[in-house]
């Protein structure tokens, strides 16, 4: 993930404060245990701050209005207490080259600040740090001990202290190009790592770029360049000073990531809050998408593995008393036999009543005939009872695996990350699994947790025009066939296999042909576990045929009056 650098944030910085000084802060939101988002209100507009403290992903910019969800943090209370309705008035860095942002906050413009929000920017070591006037810290995103740092501690009613100060040279518009090519060239080594070492202020994906721009590979030794290529260079870094000190940036998408600088763009965009709301809220989802995903997957195999095992034993238990009629029998030809038996015997060879095949019967030589057919008169009752204990109990473990394997099937349809539908999608699963007591409750609650069911479901068209709509996980099968469908749709599902509710939409009159009925079977096969199969019954049926039994799980839908087709999920080309 490409982390803000000092160019990214003072190119930020300098467009928020064109566009968004003076404003007044109307509420505080805290979106996660990461990111805040501050409302303003400027005479023109009204947006949403958002300050970042993730260790990979810290950043500021302008960006999307957070969800209606309730905010749960301390955090972001304690910012409403002291800032509700002061104005913002300055966003300044703390020192040249610092990436950190005191944004400044008094009763209105022109006044004296009562309060700072220090938005450290710094990779892993970001913070947000609220102080008074004075800079004693009222709170902080991140409390830092003395046990934690000896060196800067942040905690409440101590002093604000700035990081400490920079140590290398940094970059100046004024320093010549003999001056500047010497102090890189001190030592012979990689191009790139040369002004990193050399200079602060500098980060690596600029330095690419920078490179990439002047047409010198990065690992290109100092003592290989040219004076064309030392002259080329040199431009480039002028024209990044040049760009910082005019704040006049050229935001834009690379192949890799972003630029603030336009070197390496392949695609330009308006504004630097865009690129910067929409890069990193994308990167974050992604990864707490793999993260969720690997979550969900693990624990599923961990319950599901359980289950089995617990199926297997009442199984093996059942098979145990399916010899109940066996002792049975072998106790009634003990006592029609009672006479053969003598005093001291292991085992007695007995003619079948029926077959009149030999039937051998263990017995305890220490008991007698009798006591021997109670025996197994006795063990008969017992694997008879048993019987009637396991059964129960292994139909309620079958059906919770077939649940837990219609939600394993929905996480594997969710297989890579291209939207944040696709997150949500996953969050929903990990909500009905919180719901239906699979998973604990977590610290912090979802934005889906509270949100209604989403729509997002899978969308194609037939051959004829008509709309097939797919259930991405539980909560949407339910919504699909329960809340969406019509009275005409058709509904289709694999047959007893683990898979996605499909809904054909028809109109009123609306017959669906032959070709139309295949290509939603061949969906409903490909949404279903059974993906990797050449062919997967289908069935499918009207709506008024499919019923959701009394106290089920999420996604269980029982039907009647079906048909069958068979589907061919490798003639779907997934979208």
């Amino acid at each position: 993930m490409q982390p803000v650098d000092f160019t990214t944030l003072t190119a930020a910085c300098s467009e928020i404060r064109a566009n968004w000084l003076p404003s007044r802060l109307e509420q505080v939101y805290q979106r996660d245990r990461y990111t805040i988002a501050m409302a303003l209100r400027t005479l023109k507009q009204r947006d949403w701050l958002q300050i970042s403290w993730h260790p990979q992903a810290a950043h500021i910019c302008i960006g999307d209005p957070p969800p209606r969800s309730p905010d749960t943090f301390t955090f972001s209370q304690q910012l409403v207490h002291q800032l509700n309705g002061l104005a913002l008035v300055a966003i300044e860095a703390i020192a040249p080259w610092e990436r950190v942002i005191d944004l400044q906050f008094a009763r209105r413009p022109g006044e004296t600040a009562l309060y700072h929000v220090y938005a450290e920017i710094m990779g892993k070591y970001s913070n947000v740090i609220l102080t008074d006037a004075n800079n004693i810290i009222i709170t902080a995103a991140h409390q830092v001990s003395q046990q934690q740092s000896s060196v800067r501690p942040i905690q409440t009613g101590q002093p604000y202290e700035t990081p400490p100060k920079l140590t290398g040279t940094v970059p100046s518009l004024n320093e010549s190009q003999e001056r500047w090519q010497e102090r890189v060239s001190l030592v012979p080594g990689a191009i790139k790592r040369q002004l990193l070492k050399s200079y602060s202020g500098l980060s690596a994906a600029l330095l690419e770029l920078m490179l990439l721009e002047a047409n010198l590979a990065p690992e290109t030794s100092t003592d290989t360049l040219n004076p064309d290529d030392w002259r080329r260079l040199f431009e480039r870094w002028q024209e990044w000073l040049q760009a910082l000190n005019s704040s006049k940036f050229q935001p834009g998408w690379t192949k890799d990531g972003y630029t603030v600088m336009g070197w390496g763009a392949v695609e330009k965009v308006k504004n630097i809050q865009e690129l910067l709301n929409r890069y990193y809220s994308n990167q974050i989802d992604q990864q707490l998408f793999s993260q969720l995903r690997h979550q969900l997957s693990q624990k599923l195999n961990n319950i599901l593995a359980k289950l089995r095992n617990k199926a297997q034993t009442f199984k093996t238990r059942l098979q145990q008393s399916d010899k109940a009629d066996e002792y049975r029998q072998k106790a009634d030809l003990l006592m029609a036999h009672l006479q053969n038996w003598e005093p001291g015997m292991k085992e007695i060879i007995l003619a079948d009543f029926d077959t009149n095949l030999p039937v051998a019967i263990a017995l305890q030589p220490d008991k007698n005939a009798v006591q021997n057919a109670q025996g197994l008169y006795k063990q008969h009752q017992k694997l008879k009872r048993a019987r009637a204990a396991v059964e129960p109990l292994l139909l309620e473990v079958q059906t919770e695996i077939e649940y837990l394997e219609q939600v394993e099937a929905a996480i594997t349809q969710i297989d890579t990350y291209q939207t944040a539908e696709d997150l949500r999608a996953l969050e929903e699963i990990r909500e009905e699994l919180i719901g239906q007591k699979y998973l604990e409750d977590p610290e912090y609650r979802s934005r889906s947790a509270n949100e209604p069911p989403s729509t997002n479901f899978h969308r194609y068209l037939t051959p004829n025009g008509f709309e097939v709509l797919i259930g991405r996980n539980n909560r949407q099968n339910d919504q699909l066939t329960f809340r969406v469908a019509g009275d005409y749709d058709l509904w289709f599902h694999a047959q007893e296999i683990p898979g996605s509710h499909v809904l054909l939409r028809l109109e009123p009159g609306a017959v669906a042909e032959e070709v139309d009925l295949q290509f939603v079977a061949n969906l409903a096969a490909y949404y279903s576990r059974a993906r990797q199969s050449e062919q997967v019954p289908v069935v499918y049926t009207q709506l008024k045929h499919v019923y959701k039994p009394k106290g089920a799980k999420p996604g269980i839908a029982i039907y009647k009056q079906e048909s069958i087709l068979w589907g061919k999920p490798q003639m779907v080309i997934s979208h």
